[in-house]
């Protein structure tokens, strides 16, 4: 059997919007030590954090202080943490960040760093929401970055973003492209999307034969106090089933090893990848 265990960590914000962006940072990254130590002791082998992790959502502002939040990948302190910590622990660590590519540009981030510390790439959000509540537009730039999958020390690897996953065709890209696990960090509150939490990634899963990891942060948020982040972080498998799950408010590292083999033992069964038809679904991508 092929296995990886698995680390989620979904934390509650721990330092006052009212404070610079870079504080923020420093005391988020402060708080997450310990869990990644715990994580290391408990040998998992691939970390995620949940999306922008060391920062609040700061989306339901259209505040342009925010745009100091954001920082270079992988030259950036949070990334240069994390790389050496990726290196220490031998874990492979997914970590959402806010980034600047130039001056001016930004985009919501995972950088991937694999067990011995090497930066293996990232992925940009590619679907960006902009509505009451979620004004992510004036934050982020989307991203087009090809669907990318890592091959890392203990299996293959793809990310999508909180909003994403509303959209089923990266799923499949990343399946399609050889992902295993999909890393879903979220930050989403209680209210009209609740109910697909639990609906959607299982669904995915299921349908692109791959293991998801879903990530929520916890809490409430002020000054903007949309709602209360949720948690219940949770680990899917190809089937569907939920197999390990996070508590709804507190601060969690969920740790939870998986069975690689059964990718394969569900693809071969269902034949989804065979029985598709991509000649008929120009529909999909011929613009409107």
């Amino acid at each position: 059997m092929q296995k990886m265990k698995i680390g989620l960590i979904q934390m509650g914000l721990k330092a006052s919007t009212d404070l610079e962006p870079a504080a923020i940072r420093d005391a988020m990254n402060e708080a997450h030590l310990p869990l990644i130590q715990q994580a290391a002791d408990a040998g998992v082998q691939v970390l995620c954090f949940q999306e922008v992790f060391n920062q609040p959502y700061f989306c339901p502002s259209q505040d342009p202080k925010w745009y100091a939040a954001a920082e270079r990948v992988p030259e950036g302190p949070t990334c240069q943490l994390m790389q050496k910590l990726a290196a220490k622990h031998r874990m492979v660590m997914v970590v959402p960040v806010y980034e600047e590519t130039v001056t001016g540009i930004y985009y919501n981030t995972a950088a991937v760093f694999d067990a011995d510390g090497s930066y293996l790439g990232k992925y940009h959000k590619t679907h960006i929401p902009q509505v009451a509540g979620f004004w992510e537009k004036f934050y982020f730039k989307p991203g087009k970055s090809e669907w990318p999958v890592f091959d890392t020390a203990y299996g293959k690897i793809g990310v999508y973003i909180c909003y994403d996953r509303h959209f089923p065709e990266g799923w499949r890209a990343l399946a399609l492209n050889g992902a295993e696990v999909i890393f879903n960090p979220s930050a989403t509150v209680a209210g009209l999307s609740q109910y697909l939490w639990e609906l959607e990634q299982p669904a995915s899963a299921a349908a692109n034969g791959c293991f998801i990891a879903a990530i929520n942060r916890v809490g409430t948020e002020a000054p903007w106090n949309i709602g209360e982040f949720y948690g219940s972080s949770y680990i899917v498998n190809p089937r569907g089933q939920i197999e390990a799950q996070a508590s709804d408010r507190e601060d969690e590292l969920l740790i939870h090893e998986i069975d690689l083999d059964m990718v394969r033992e569900v693809r071969n069964n269902w034949q989804f990848f065979r029985d598709r038809r991509p000649d008929a679904y120009a529909r999909l991508t011929d613009g409107e």
